[in-house]
């Protein structure tokens, strides 16, 4: 089965793709830091994950942002989360990128983030507990990236 992509990079030679299929994370977790990660080069990318792991930095909500408390230390925009489990799946197909750009023989210093993307996957249906026969549904998580090597540091 050949996995596509929303979009396609300028040049397949300077550039790698990652996906993770499936992943067990809040679908609107996923789109806020794919949203903050866009743009950004690679290895600023993995600091700031490692950060909001760690619990020191946090990512901040400009969407889906109805009932989160504030967060010292973030300024006028001080509405913001840790969203732990979300930031480890994408840490993980963000490392993916920096393997496959090692591989390929590209520059990991000089790699941006052009394309990352958070999108519905299936809707996983598990019974209740305690004999219960009404369906929960989890709703699992697609996210691709791509990442370029950019001409300038």
């Amino acid at each position: 089965m050949e996995l596509h992509y929303s979009t396609k990079p300028k040049d397949e030679g300077k550039a790698v793709k990652g996906m993770g299929r499936d992943l067990n994370i809040s679908p609107k977790h996923a789109v806020v830091i794919c949203d903050k990660l866009r743009g950004m080069k690679l290895t600023d990318a993995i600091n700031l994950l490692e950060a909001v792991i760690a619990l020191e930095k946090t990512i901040v909500f400009r969407k889906f942002k109805k009932g989160i408390g504030h967060r010292r230390g973030l300024g006028k925009e001080n509405i913001g989360k840790y969203p732990k489990k979300a930031a480890g799946e994408i840490l993980n197909i963000l490392r993916n990128l920096e393997t496959n750009a090692d591989y390929k023989g590209l520059d990991i210093e000089r790699l941006k983030i052009t394309h990352i993307q958070a999108l519905k996957g299936i809707a996983r249906r598990r019974r209740k507990p305690r004999g219960r026969w009404a369906v929960w549904r989890t709703q699992l998580v697609n996210v691709q990236a791509i990442v370029e090597e950019s001409i300038k540091s």
